[in-house]
């Protein structure tokens, strides 16, 4: 079979079993293609490959300047691909399987604050030219920070979701497992809003795109974030919907949510993800410590120098522990 043949099969398994998203797809489907031109340079073939050969593709990557995440994300299609083969009988090994993966930085969500949030929202009153987009600006950013959505997930909800009038939202989520999500009031107002404006399109999706029967693509989307921000006097490189969702995370976390409970509304497969926001509080605290105790950096040197009580002169010290 020939390498094609097995990538549309490893394919249509990940989309029928494991209800692997569109873009994922597209991405493995890539990544395959791309083994298989090194594989063939090579004299190989990557239906052949060994672990050898994996390891020279691998590092090509990193040679390339492709960042650690996306080497990571090549190396678990490869993973997922080989293992596929063999649990298939089309392989009798996983030239992959011992492959290490690359480190990959510790990097902290970026997220707004809470004021800033309050600034999108304020942004999104619509003016008499253009009333629709900034419709649904406000309905977007409404559901996106009151119930912490993936775009993905945002942009596919159907029209009837609004329908009764539940405070609640069934979302599907990646693999296509499904959650409860709150729905604010003030969200579903503004979503109600954009669906009385859009009822002559007769779409079948809360976020029409153009034509009315297919949603609004994430390229369509990011454009009104750009121009929500601009509105706001914020940097548009700061904002995408990742960041709202983190922001809407942290903002739970800091006043007093459960990390299980939030691990439910973002739907998160594994807790150890959600714990990422207890290490952006954690660093939040320590930067505010940091400005603001009497003792802190350049505080204590200042007090030092001005001979103030609790200074460096006088014995005072801030150690980072």
């Amino acid at each position: 079979m020939s390498l094609a043949a097995q990538a549309e099969a490893f394919l249509e398994m990940l989309a029928a079993e494991r209800g692997a998203a569109a873009n994922t797809l597209r991405a493995y489907g890539r990544d395959l293609r791309d083994l298989e031109s090194f594989a063939d340079h090579a004299g190989t073939g990557a239906a052949r490959a060994d672990s050898a050969l994996l390891r020279d593709y691998m590092a090509g990557l990193a040679r390339a300047g492709l960042s650690p995440r996306t080497q990571a994300r090549r190396l678990s299609c490869l993973k997922q691909f080989y293992l596929f083969l063999t649990r298939e009988g089309m392989r009798a090994d996983n030239p992959a399987a011992l492959l290490d993966a690359p480190r990959l930085p510790a990097t902290l969500p970026r997220f707004l604050t809470e004021a800033e949030v309050d600034r999108l929202l304020g942004a999104c009153d619509p003016p008499p030219d253009d009333g629709r987009r900034w419709l649904v600006a406000r309905a977007a950013l409404e559901i996106l920070y009151a119930s912490g959505l993936r775009i993905s997930e945002l942009l596919g909800l159907p029209r009837r979701a609004l329908a009764g009038d539940s405070r609640m939202l069934l979302v599907r989520g990646k693999g296509g497992r499904e959650r409860l999500v709150p729905l604010s009031v003030q969200a579903r107002a503004a979503a109600e809003a954009l669906a009385a404006c859009d009822k002559p399109l007769r779409s079948p999706c809360l976020f029409p795109g153009r034509g009315g029967q297919r949603p609004l693509t994430r390229q369509g989307f990011d454009r009104i974030l750009h121009d929500v921000a601009l509105r706001a006097g914020l940097d548009p490189a700061r904002l995408s919907p990742h960041v709202l969702r983190h922001s809407f995370a942290t903002h739970m976390l800091a006043r007093g949510a459960d990390l299980r409970a939030l691990q439910m509304l973002l739907g998160h497969a594994d807790i150890a993800t959600t714990q990422i926001y207890t290490h952006v509080l954690a660093e939040r605290l320590r930067a505010v410590v940091e400005t603001h105790h009497p003792l802190a950096g350049g505080r204590a040197r200042a007090a030092a120098a001005a001979g103030e009580p609790g200074g460096e002169a006088g014995g005072g010290t801030w150690q980072d522990s």
